[in-house]
């Protein structure tokens, strides 16, 4: 239809309503600096958390196959890994432990051995005085000899039993000098009782990110790879206590109540298939909202910049701008450095 000269009226506010040939939206983005200029999102090194692998082993970095790029770390390397990320400004590392078979039993035990890899590394990287925080996953799957994220009675995952573990668990990682507790377990109540201990004991600064909705997903393969748990859980499901991925409302109950527990931010898992998840929550709680960008996402662009099917450099930071976007306030990525130091270098 030709323009007659005369804007549109809103009826609702009485002015002229957005129209064509008057309004262009090209008119902003035909330049770089007007882009910048009214950019709605920025993403920054200060969204960015690092997901790490340390084992017990002297090897400095081994190799993960299903997540090329990435590497489980001896103590002593990830040290200067942590550094690294320290002088980019990183704000935070995740620290994930790979245990040895030979360590792992029903019970998890080597969760609550205060000489288990992961406070070994926390206190190797709190002693160099790195200005960077540490996360502290709390959950047993790592540690336990089926794989599974609590105790287990025949089919049944013990929920009370597996609390009081992740508690004394929390607790050493603590002691350690762990920054965060990151309960990742799914568990009913444990933000509470793990809060509730941490304060009881003098840890009140340590913060807790709850991973408040975290979805029983396919995504995962290659992180159980690099803990070492792929071979223990098997073909398990860990349904009864993940998150189906058909439901959104839950999501909100269950964010709802970490918060209501104590739970200081929380956290979405997966990151790209639930980025409505992420908006629901932020836009409901306006609360610390994270989300993790996890394992097979980062295979999945990994393997496709590789093979020439995307481009890498474009899709990496699309994907990231994509979750600053969908509300949250940060992301933990396996990108992270790779990504603060295209950053720092514009």
């Amino acid at each position: 239809m030709p323009f007659n000269g005369r804007p549109k009226i809103s009826s609702r506010t009485g002015t002229p309503a957005p129209s064509f040939p008057t309004t262009r939206m090209r008119r902003n983005r035909r330049t770089d600096w007007s882009r910048r200029l009214v950019a709605e999102n920025q993403l920054s090194v200060d969204d960015l958390i690092w997901p790490v692998f340390v084992h017990a082993g002297d090897e400095p970095k081994v190799p993960i196959p299903s997540m090329p790029g990435v590497v489980r770390h001896s103590v002593e390397a990830l040290v200067d890994a942590a550094g690294e990320a320290a002088a980019l400004g990183i704000p935070m590392i995740a620290v994930f432990p790979h245990v040895e078979a030979t360590l792992k039993d029903p019970e998890g035990s080597n969760a609550v051995d205060p000489d288990n890899v992961v406070c070994q590394a926390v206190r190797a990287i709190k002693a160099a005085n790195l200005d960077i925080g540490v996360m502290c996953d709390a959950a047993l799957d790592p540690f336990t000899s089926h794989g599974h994220d609590g105790l287990l009675r025949g089919e049944e995952i013990l929920n009370d039993e597996t609390v009081e573990v992740l508690v004394r668990q929390s607790l050493i990682q603590a002691e350690a000098g762990c920054d965060v507790i990151s309960p990742s377990d799914m568990m009913d109540g444990r933000i509470h009782a793990i809060r509730t201990a941490l304060d009881a004991a003098g840890h009140t600064h340590v913060q807790i990110m709850a991973y408040a909705a975290k979805y029983s997903s396919g995504f995962y393969g290659p992180f159980r790879d690099a803990v070492g748990s792929a071979s223990t859980l098997g073909k398990g499901s860990k349904a009864t206590y993940q998150m189906a991925p058909s439901n959104g409302d839950e999501a909100l109950r269950e964010v709802a109540l970490d918060i209501a527990e104590g739970a200081d931010m929380v956290m979405v898992k997966p990151g790209m298939p639930y980025l409505d998840i992420v908006r629901r929550v932020k836009d409901t709680f306006g609360v610390p909202t994270f989300a993790y960008q996890v394992s097979g996402e980062y295979a999945m662009l990994r393997a496709a910049d590789e093979r020439g099917w995307l481009d890498g450099d474009r899709v990496i930071l699309e994907s990231l701008m994509g979750f600053k976007r969908a509300g949250a306030d940060g992301v933990l990525t396996y990108f992270a450095v790779e990504v603060a130091q295209r950053l720092r270098n514009g």
